[in-house]
């Protein structure tokens, strides 16, 4: 006679089938593959079923271990349900939610808001996670994902965050020596910083002035994945970045940069992007109201250390 499974036994198998790997979901439920390895094989005797193919380099799924992971999901899902809205009498939000985020932004202004959320919320446990590609928030496991850009799949939900927009900018040494731009298309006679990171198409640059609609094909000899390493070399007057108001701000208002075809920008506005099955999380809900309040309160720039109060999604 099969044993109902045990709930911590499903969410183990998720995460080794999300992760194709044991060490790797140990890595994430911060615990030893032995444990996840012992978690496994009791799933699979309550089942009745062999779930994992194993191998010395990875974890496949059996056919009957693809059934049970999407039940496993909507068992988990619910059960996640059933807590939230137990926390929505109590109005406290309690338990583990996984943030994404780029590089600059999630370290800048996405961290520092996070930080004053679980002071606000100390039920609430935050790990935020940062990356270079853009995030399948569903299928790696996460609850949010705050991203700059307007390109979202219509299969999530997305709840805008702030209006923001990308912005052409060098520093007067660089102008000096080369000249300004007058037009879009002097763009790729210029030595400009181009940027492979997340949702970026390396080296096109979108531009809208007004009604207005332009791609350029641009390059230079400095190029990264990281925005951060770009506008420093644009303060070094190595050539033309485009980036976002929140991360040149500073240096536009010190002089270090100054704008290049100002009537021209990229629409970048900040969203939070969940999976359509949180719809109703409680802890989600209450993570959006509160950062689209940090934003609105102090910017994309760095937050300031004062509380917010909560809006609506």
């Amino acid at each position: 006679m099969h044993k109902n499974p045990a709930p911590e036994d499903l969410r183990v198998f998720t995460v080794v089938v999300r992760k194709s790997s044991f060490g790797g979901a140990a890595a994430e439920l911060g615990t030893s593959p032995a444990y996840v390895s012992k978690r496994i094989r009791l799933l699979e005797q309550d089942l009745g079923v062999k779930l994992l193919h194993r191998t010395t380099r990875r974890v496949a799924v059996t056919e009957e271990g693809e059934r049970v992971f999407h039940w496993a999901q909507r068992i988990l899902d619910d059960m996640e349900q059933l807590l939230q809205e137990v926390a929505v009498t109590r109005r406290e939000p309690r338990g583990l939610l996984r943030v994404s985020s780029s590089f600059g932004f999630g370290r800048r202004v996405v961290a520092p808001a996070l930080s004053r959320l679980v002071e606000r919320h100390p039920g609430l446990q935050v790990r935020l996670e940062v990356f270079d590609h853009l995030v399948d928030v569903a299928g790696e496991g996460f609850d949010l994902d705050v991203r700059v850009g307007d390109e979202i799949a219509p299969h999530l939900i997305a709840r805008r965050l702030a209006d923001n927009h990308r912005v052409l900018c060098a520093a007067p040494s660089y102008l000096a020596r080369h000249g300004t731009p007058r037009a879009p298309a002097d763009l790729p006679s210029h030595d400009c910083l181009v940027i492979k990171e997340r949702d970026h198409p390396f080296g096109v640059w979108r531009l809208r002035s007004g009604a207005a609609e332009t791609v350029v094909k641009v390059r230079g000899p400095l190029s990264a994945n990281n925005g951060e390493m770009a506008v420093q070399w644009a303060v070094d007057g190595r050539g033309i970045v485009l980036r976002s108001l929140w991360d040149v701000g500073e240096h536009l208002r010190a002089g270090r940069l100054v704008p290049v075809l100002p009537d021209w920008r990229q629409e970048a506005n900040v969203w939070a992007v969940f999976p359509t099955r949180l719809e109703r999380s409680a802890k989600v809900r209450v993570c959006v109201e509160f950062l689209q309040d940090v934003f609105r309160q102090d910017g994309l720039g760095l937050p300031s250390t004062g509380g917010a109060g909560t809006g609506s999604v």
